[in-house]
C-alpha cells in the first residue's frame, strides 16, 4: 500500500480533492499543483509501487496486490482483487517505514473496513534491521564521491497536534537515525522534516530548509529516510525546491538515491513481510 499520485494533470484535482475529504483545492492552490508536477514531469509513484510489488512477489513466490491510500488502485480495489484471487490470510504492508496513526494508521482502517479474511498488518518497520542495512547503503554509495559536512535526514511533517495525542511518529523517526548511524563512519547529521502542508495550524519540525540556513554547511547530504520511493516530495520538494534554496545560500546539496525497486529495498521489506508471518504463525500455535 502506498499514499497513490495523480495520473496525468486530469488526475491532479480528484486526487487533491480526496487528500482534502471531498473539498476540492483553490483555482490557486490547483495551479501551484499542477506547476510542481509539470516541474517533474509527473509522478511515479504508482508504477514504482507496482513494480516493488512485483518484485516482492518473486522475492517470496507469493502474489501481492496494489492498492493506493488516494487514487486508483485504492486499497479497497486491492482487497477485492486478492479474494477474486482465493487469498485467505492478507499480509497488509504499507510502503511506509514510520508509524504514525494518521498517516499509516488509515491504511489499516481502509484495509480492515474492505478485507473480511485473516489480516496480518505491518504497522511499520523503522527499526527493522533490514531496513537499517538498506538506509545504510544508500548513504555508503551517495558519499562515495561526495564529502558532505552533514547529513540531513527528513520525513514528511504532519500536524503538531498528534504530539499532544502521544503518537510516537518523531521517536521512530530518530530511532532509525540513531539506529543507521550507530557504529557506522557517517559525517554528522541532524533530522528535519519537510513538505509540510499550510494548513492554519502548526507542524512538526524543524523544516529542512530552517535546518540548512541555520547549520551554516557548505556541503549537505539529505536522505529522506520516511520515504521509500521518488514521488513530489522527493522530484519537487527536495530536488527543486530545497536545491534552490541551497544555491541561494551557497550550499551544494545532494541526496541518497530512492529505494524504488532496488534489490536491498526488496530484499528488506521480504525480511519484514517474513517476520509478520512468522509470529502471526507463532501466536498461533501458543493460542
Amino acid at each position: 500500500m502506498a499514499y497513490g499520485s495523480p495520473d496525468g494533470e486530469g488526475g491532479i484535482e480528484p486526487y487533491f480533492t480526496h487528500i482534502r475529504g471531498g473539498r476540492a483545492p483553490s483555482p490557486e492552490v490547483l495551479s501551484e499543483l499542477r506547476g510542481r508536477y509539470r516541474a517533474i514531469g509527473g509522478s511515479p509513484l504508482t508504477a514504482i509501487t507496482r513494480a516493488q510489488a512485483r518484485a516482492l512477489a518473486d522475492r517470496l513466490e507469493m502474489p501481492a496486490f496494489v492498492g493506493m491510500k488516494h487514487a486508483p488502485p485504492f486499497i479497497a480495489d486491492a482487497a477485492v482483487e486478492a479474494k477474486a484471487a482465493g487469498i485467505q490470510r492478507l499480509v497488509g504492508l504499507p510502503l511506509a517505514p514510520h508509524y504514525a496513526e494518521m498517516s499509516v494508521g488509515a491504511y489499516r482502517h481502509a484495509l480492515r473496513d474492505a478485507w473480511e479474511g485473516e489480516l496480518i498488518f505491518v504497522r511499520g518497520f523503522h527499526d527493522h534491521p533490514a531496513f537499517i542495512t538498506a538506509v545504510r547503503s544508500l548513504l555508503a554509495e551517495a558519499i562515495k564521491d561526495f564529502a558532505p559536512e552533514r547529513i540531513f535526514f527528513t520525513a514528511h511533517s504532519l500536524p503538531a497536534r498528534i504530539e499532544a495525542e502521544g503518537d510516537g511518529y518523531r521517536e521512530r523517526l530518530l530511532e532509525s537515525c540513531r539506529l543507521v548511524a550507530e557504529g557506522s563512519q557517517l559525517p554528522e547529521s541532524e533530522f528535519a522534516f519537510q513538505s509540510a502542508s499550510h494548513t492554519g495550524e502548526p507542524w512538526l519540525g524543524p523544516d529542512l530548509l530552517e535546518a540548512l540556513d541555520r547549520s551554516q554547511v557548505r556541503r549537505a547530504l539529505v536522505c529522506p529516510i520516511g520515504f521509500v520511493a521518488d514521488h513530489l516530495e522527493v522530484l519537487y520538494d527536495i530536488d527543486v525546491e530545497a536545491q534552490a534554496f541551497a544555491r541561494e545560500h551557497g550550499i551544494e546539496l545532494r541526496r541518497t538515491p530512492s529505494f524504488n525497486a532496488r534489490p536491498e529495498f526488496i530484499d528488506a521489506v521480504a525480511a519484514v513481510v517474513g517476520d509478520a508471518l512468522r509470529t502471526s504463525l507463532s501466536a498461533k500455535s501458543r493460542a
